[in-house]
């Protein structure tokens, strides 16, 4: 059967319908990466931007939107000032401390 027999089945009701999408094939969907719920969002940015943070992310072994992910949660964190920190801003602020600026 091919796809148009497919469609006119189902907008008329055909009972049989069923049966074609019992002998159907799985879908093979990608395995999500974590057992929380997500919410999709689209997110503008300039191509400069997106590289820069491709990048990081590719650097970093893991894809874009966890990287994305990973930043905001930082960044909330950081507004209701839980202990989340990112272990560059440790780094840099160990070194300003071994390495003081004469005022």
């Amino acid at each position: 059967m091919d796809r148009h027999d497919a469609i006119d089945r189902f907008h008329t009701g055909d009972e049989r319908f069923a049966e074609l999408i019992d002998t159907g094939q799985p879908a093979g969907l990608p395995t999500p990466d974590t057992d929380v719920p997500m919410v999709s969002r689209s997110v503008r940015l300039p191509v400069e931007t997106y590289e820069r943070v491709r990048a990081a992310a590719e650097a970093r072994g893991i894809g874009v939107t966890t990287l994305m992910r990973q930043w905001i949660e930082a960044g909330l964190a950081d507004l209701d000032d839980s202990a989340t920190v990112s272990l560059a801003d440790v780094r840099r602020a160990l070194a300003a401390l071994a390495h003081p600026t004469a005022a």
